[in-house]
């Protein structure tokens, strides 16, 4: 078999067949960035019908947690908001920092024109 057959076959390869995953995932951030820059959707690194999946999955769970929220009593503690589905190539979200007492107290020195 030729380079260039070999090429012309994977090339063919549906997106979300198991080599073009290997070789999306091994993409720098920058070249992921590049490909979405020239808009080459069939480089993603889900099939559509998988993104729209996804989109879809997200959409009912929020519609779940606004139902939820809704027909909750306000005096009683709200569900947290839902996570959305965790997509191939996307960062997780950083979980938000907490605030210490210590830092707290620094913060508190620094805006009453204390040197921390």
């Amino acid at each position: 078999m030729s380079w260039r057959r070999l090429r012309v076959l994977i090339q063919h390869l549906p997106p979300e067949s198991a080599t073009w995953t290997a070789l999306r995932n091994g993409m720098s951030d920058d070249e992921i960035v590049e490909q979405a820059d020239r808009g080459e959707p069939e480089k993603g690194r889900w099939s559509q019908e998988e993104q729209l999946l996804a989109s879809v999955l997200d959409a009912v769970r929020r519609v779940e947690y606004v139902l939820i929220c809704a027909n909750t009593d306000k005096k009683s503690k709200q569900p947290p908001p839902p996570e959305p589905m965790r997509r191939p190539g996307a960062k997780p979200r950083r979980p938000k920092p907490q605030l210490t007492d210590n830092s707290a107290n620094v913060l508190f020195k620094l805006i009453n024109g204390g040197a921390a």
